[in-house]
């Protein structure tokens, strides 16, 4: 019997998550969440820069976060970035000080792969069907629909809109 701990933090437009789970046999039973609303898109500026009130908001959530994950080994823990980082032009600042609180790599992910993420937390956490599902995911700064049967995605699809953007 394996036993393991890993973490998930999505870093998203509108609210940050974290999620903690053990998987015991292949099935995953949470242990510890977070959500914080930060609302990181609301605080992109015109000129696509993250304002210095909101890139506070956003590190005081990540202290909490960090709080949480120690001592979890760098493999056990993904960090993803969604819209907001994705369209900053000063990304790179934001995440070069995020990382340093969290103490864990941040990734920003493309929205095609944030829509496959999705379409397996929802997969994962329903009973088995062998029907297809369609799963639309309204976030910040971008909506995510997903066509899949059982576990695996068949279509994906990432517009550029969402409930703060």
């Amino acid at each position: 019997m394996s036993h393991h701990t890993l973490a998930a933090v999505d870093l998203g437009s509108n609210s940050f998550h974290l999620q903690i789970s053990r998987v015991v046999n292949g099935q995953l039973y949470p242990l510890d969440a977070l959500k914080e609303t930060v609302r990181l898109g609301a605080g992109v500026t015109s000129e696509k820069s993250i304002e210095p009130a909101t890139a506070e908001r956003a590190f005081a959530a990540l202290r909490l976060f960090a709080e949480r994950l120690r001592g979890l080994p760098n493999d056990a823990v993904r960090v993803v970035g969604t819209n907001a980082l994705r369209v900053a032009k000063n990304a790179n600042v934001f995440i070069k000080e995020a990382e340093t609180i969290l103490g864990y790599p941040i990734e920003i992910i493309a929205g095609r792969e944030e829509a496959r993420l999705i379409y397996a937390g929802v997969a994962n956490s329903l009973p088995p069907s062998n029907h297809q599902r369609l799963v639309v995911d309204i976030g910040g700064g971008s909506t995510e629909f997903i066509i899949g049967h059982r576990l695996k995605p068949k279509a994906v699809e990432s517009l550029y809109m969402g409930c703060v953007s």
